[in-house]
């Protein structure tokens, strides 16, 4: 239930950003805090646990995320919505946000994984507020995370493990769960 409320806060804070018509310098501000903040609490809360492996899988999954955009930005080369430069497509921050935030859903479930998700999202919605992406570039980011989040996190409870595959011209998902 405290998941539920975390998230029913954060989507009352967005609701309130936008109708107070937040500037675009404050929106570029959420956008660094949520995607950074994440990011942090993905690889310092199991540090701290002296979690060294859950750390690395964060790490991993942000990394691989970050590489994956910087490819893709320069592959794409799409303008930002304000012109500033030609690197919109994906979104870094978004794909920081979701990788960190699947990765905290894999290692500690729900709970934890609802408000990072939810913290995530308003990452992406910054994004574009602050007009430095459009929306497709939020939610490339977004799949792109998700994806590097899954690949490179294990279940602390080992219950259940997803892990892609691929071999010659198929791919998949193969998902294992113990009871």
């Amino acid at each position: 239930m405290k998941g539920l409320k975390i998230a029913a806060i954060m989507a009352g804070l967005l609701m309130v950003c936008d109708s107070y018509a937040v500037d675009r310098d404050t929106w570029i501000e959420i956008s660094d805090y949520t995607a950074y903040g994440l990011v942090t609490a993905s690889i310092a809360w199991p540090a701290y646990q002296r979690d060294w492996h859950g750390a690395t899988q964060a790490g991993l999954s942000v990394a691989s995320g970050t590489v994956i955009g910087e490819v893709m930005k320069a592959r794409f080369e799409k303008d930002r919505p304000d012109m500033s430069d030609n690197d919109s497509f994906p979104s870094n921050h978004t794909v920081n946000a979701f990788s960190a935030a699947t990765n905290l859903h894999i290692r500690h479930g729900w709970r934890v994984g609802l408000p990072a998700y939810g913290i995530a999202t308003l990452a992406g919605v910054a994004r574009v507020e602050a007009d430095k992406h459009y929306w497709e570039d939020v939610l490339a980011g977004a799949a792109i995370g998700i994806f590097t989040g899954w690949l490179f996190t294990d279940s602390q409870s080992g219950q259940v493990y997803v892990a892609p595959w691929w071999k010659d011209d198929a791919t998949g998902v193969y998902v294992s769960a113990r009871w």
